[in-house]
């Protein structure tokens, strides 16, 4: 192993912060069971958090973000995995409270390693990252209570996105038809491309005015958008529907009533990918390598370099990013 390797430091001193590209030693690297060489990481949103000063997600500084990583076992003090062996690590404390993704090289427990499953690279584990672990959560849950392709269409909120990207792909690979909301114009025949049968604008589904109980018209809803939207879906779903509900990009606060639930037995789930039980993670990341693994993942992907990354971290908290950003760290 080097004696240096690269990573993207973000310090905070007082009125100062900065983002920078820096060289590291290996013995500044947290405590951990397992150091990994990492081949690549990807950029969500709490890592476009991570980076400014007031994202309220880093804990400590200075600091590496990166919530998401893949590579090859360097040296390990677990016996579940040794020198070789290829990995996945996503979110638990990575790139928030430990050392993240975005660095060449990283030291996490063990507990915290995902064995690369069999039908998967590397660089596709990334394309799937935390926003594919999110996604196939959301569907899992939502057959776990009775969704099934059958029943009627699934709506999928913020659909241009990484969670959104990733649901609209592995709903249509399980036959669902799938009505993919955007605010973004320019990417209808980008969902399309992914599965969607239909698009339509953030408008139609959450209009102005957002009545208690509307038109049945969806039998789920994949939600990374939560605020008015959650609202808006909750009003439209159909008799015994449910909704997994992910993020907050539209606000925390929900204007809804109880109405939906009482009436028409919506289930409202809601999805923690951060610490998902390990043996679920295990069994998520499997179907994502088989029944989940979206068709053509080479068309959500952007490849960028560690160098790239900081425009790319503000992209995506200014609602540039479409898909998933891939950062080759190899």
């Amino acid at each position: 192993m080097p004696n240096e390797f690269k990573a993207l430091v973000v310090n905070k001193s007082g009125d100062e912060f900065s983002v920078q590209i820096q060289s590291l030693s290996l013995n500044e690297l947290p405590d951990g069971d397992v150091t990994i060489k990492v081949h690549y990481s990807s950029v969500n949103y709490k890592d476009g958090l991570a980076s400014i000063p007031n994202g309220n997600v880093v804990s400590s500084y200075p600091f590496i973000p990166g919530i998401d990583l893949a590579g090859i076992v360097m040296a390990s003090n677990d016996a579940r995995y040794k020198a070789g062996d290829p990995v996945i690590v996503t979110s638990y404390e990575l790139g928030v409270a430990h050392y993240g993704g975005f660095s060449q090289y990283a030291r996490v427990p063990g507990d915290w390693v995902i064995p690369l499953p069999d039908g998967l690279t590397l660089q596709e584990a990334m394309v799937l990252g935390t926003a594919g672990l999110t996604a196939a959560l959301s569907i899992h849950q939502l057959e776990k209570n009775g969704v099934a392709p059958d029943q009627g269409p699934i709506v999928v909120t913020g659909a241009s996105g990484g969670v959104g990207s990733m649901a609209v792909s592995m709903l249509a690979k399980r036959n669902y038809v799938v009505t993919a909301s955007t605010g973004k114009a320019s990417e209808y025949d980008y969902l399309r491309k992914l599965g969607a049968s239909e698009v339509v604008s953030r408008e139609e589904v959450a209009p102005e005015t957002i009545r208690s109980i509307g038109k049945q018209r969806w039998a789920g809803a994949v939600d990374p958008v939560g605020g008015k939207t959650l609202a808006a879906i909750l009003s439209n779903m159909k008799y015994g529907g449910s909704v997994a509900v992910s993020g907050l990009t539209g606000g925390a606060e929900v204007p809804t009533t109880v109405y939906p639930f009482i009436l028409r037995g919506v289930n409202l789930l809601g999805i923690d990918s951060a610490y998902c039980a390990r043996d679920l993670r295990i069994k998520l990341w499997n179907r994502m390598a088989t029944d989940l693994k979206p068709d053509g993942l080479e068309d959500i992907q952007n490849i960028i370099t560690l160098q790239e990354l900081p425009k790319a971290l503000s992209d995506i908290l200014q609602g540039k990013a479409k898909g998933r950003t891939i950062v080759d760290l190899s």
